[in-house]
């Protein structure tokens, strides 16, 4: 029990960061590519896979990553290309796996875990090298 609530609070954690990156970030809202793209993109791909993954296993998170992606989008107010690719990635990545995991098991978990991290680890990323301050 202790290691869900914990797991928890860092799923939550990892979310906020993921917010706070966001946040901030649009200084490319005018132009088509921003320098931190390439970290967007892998940030949209994260938030898919846990889409997926989190509520296969019983989490009950049906939305939060849907809704992240979305706050990702409303921040940094994307092109209509840019917002398309980071979209597609977020569906690449939960249709990819959704083609391979029907069930929760040990596997989908310890991915759910190792795309948490990665997604922790991204937001860090962002707010730290083009976050404002």
């Amino acid at each position: 029990m202790g290691g869900e609530a914990a797991g928890g609070r860092r799923l939550r954690a990892a979310a906020g960061l993921i917010l706070a990156a966001t946040i901030g970030l649009g200084a490319a809202r005018a132009a088509d590519e921003a320098p931190y793209d390439d970290k967007l993109a892998e940030l949209a791909e994260t938030l898919g896979a846990l889409h997926l993954l989190r509520p296969l296993c019983g989490a009950p998170e049906a939305q939060t990553w849907r809704d992240q992606m979305n706050a990702v989008l409303d921040a940094e107010q994307p092109s209509r290309e840019r917002r398309q690719r980071l979209v597609d990635r977020f569906n690449q990545a939960y249709r990819g796996l959704a083609s391979v995991h029907h069930a929760c098991t040990p596997a989908a978990r310890a991915l759910a875990e190792i795309y948490r991290a990665r997604g922790e680890a991204l937001g860090r990323e962002l707010v730290s090298r083009w976050g404002h301050p």
